[in-house]
């Protein structure tokens, strides 16, 4: 189904009221739904694909770099990928109708605390296909309708996604204005977006720091802040040294364009003289390049020295910072300095440190002996993410179904008064 509307609040208004009749659908109505747009999505993968394939060329024209292409880039293994995560999405259990919280009063009026759909679900982000359809997936199971900003890089891919989308939901008779995209209107439709407070009723940026940090000040939408990945693995004084270099590796290269992909590993002193020259060796053969502390160079005469940036760049790359700290004291005191809050893990095989590391770490997710890489909607069992939150309020970690409802109050009485 063809986007038809010419303005960008005649978009916003068609999903505020598609968004009732998405809230009213019953479970076995949206997991229909969203088996429908799977099947689709299977269906559409040459189409996609080559809409794609425009914008990689554009991309490579643009040198947008490494790190963006990786995250542009659809085949019909990732496109598949797509299709299955939709599927498991809609076989999750309803997020919308829990019963959160239940009392009776002293006068016998009965109360639940119910969660509802939040209604429209808006999203800003970049060269992130995947997020086109993860995010309007999770939106429509928890019952609300989503418009999304995709950006221009990936704009031929999105646009391919929503119209293949949309035409799911009018074969199963679901209004198709539930999902809308308002790429086409550019940066005057990201704005629109973020001032569409009254018919937004959330809006969840994902992408660079710089997009992040300008959706949270600009918008007087209300705004779930995912954040950039500063995310550190400590290698304590007992750290195994088969466990840190799998996971360092791991952490580092499986997708080093990730933002839960470790970009600085501490290396207690005591155990440097062990773990550092087979990890160094390691990494390097896997193509990273490590960016050291003066007693990191003294170990592998690759490495290149860090300035005090390093500590606090997110690389999305095959480049690392490394350090040699005194002790957990020290690598805590560097984390609270430089981490972003998104994911930390510690690999020891002390348990009182272990505890401490847990309990002290002010991040969304703290692992133990761990790679970074699981921190991840699907990994978590969530089927997809709407992104990996970093703030307090509401959501934090990776974000899922139940992070797109709120609540409401239902009260049953048989004519109580206040007195």
């Amino acid at each position: 189904m063809t986007l038809t509307a010419v303005s960008v609040d005649e978009r916003l208004r068609l999903a505020k009221d598609a968004a009732r009749q998405v809230g009213l659908l019953d479970s076995a109505a949206k997991t229909g739904m969203l088996r429908a747009i799977a099947d689709a999505i299977d269906s559409a993968t040459d189409t996609i694909v080559a809409a794609n394939a425009d914008d990689l060329e554009r991309g490579r024209s643009a040198e947008i770099g490494d790190a963006l292409l990786d995250r542009l880039r659809l085949d019909a293994t990732r496109v598949a990928a797509l299709a299955t995560a939709v599927r498991e999405v809609a076989e999750l259990p309803d997020p919308v109708g829990r019963v959160l919280d239940r009392r009776t009063l002293p006068n016998g009026l009965e109360l639940q605390k119910v969660a509802v759909p939040f209604g429209v679900v808006g999203s800003i982000y970049e060269a992130r296909p995947n997020v086109t359809v993860d995010i309007a997936a999770l939106a429509l199971r928890a019952g609300n309708a989503v418009v999304l900003r995709g950006g221009s890089a990936a704009q031929s891919s999105n646009a391919a996604l929503v119209e293949v989308m949309r035409q799911a939901l009018a074969s199963q008779r679901v209004s198709p204005e539930a999902i809308q995209t308002v790429d086409d209107f550019g940066r005057d439709g990201a704005r629109a977006l973020m001032n569409a407070r009254g018919l937004v009723d959330v809006l969840v940026p994902r992408g660079s720091a710089s997009l992040i940090e300008t959706v949270v000040t600009e918008s007087t939408v209300p705004v779930i802040e995912t954040g950039a990945g500063v995310v550190h693995v400590y290698l304590d004084a007992t750290a195994r040294d088969e466990w840190a270099r799998k996971i360092v590796l791991n952490a580092k290269t499986q997708r080093p364009s990730v933002c839960n992909a470790v970009e600085t590993v501490l290396v207690h002193r005591d155990a440097a003289d062990r773990l550092l020259p087979d990890l160094l060796g390691a990494l390097a053969g896997a193509g990273v390049r490590v960016h050291g502390d003066d007693t990191t160079a003294g170990y592998d005469p690759r490495v290149v020295a860090a300035t005090d940036a390093d500590w606090a760049t997110e690389y999305l790359s095959l480049d690392l910072a490394v350090r040699v700290v005194d002790d957990l004291d020290a690598a805590l005191d560097h984390i609270r300095r430089y981490s972003t809050h998104h994911t930390e893990s510690i690999i020891t095989e002390d348990e009182a440190a272990a505890t401490r590391f847990l309990a002290e770490v002010d991040s969304a997710v703290v692992l133990v002996n761990a790679s970074t890489r699981f921190t991840d909607g699907g990994e978590f069992g969530f089927g997809a993410e709407v992104g990996i939150s970093t703030q307090k309020l509401h959501a934090r970690g990776p974000m899922g179904l139940a992070e797109l409802t709120s609540t409401k109050w239902l009260g049953r009485g048989d004519g109580q008064v206040r007195t």
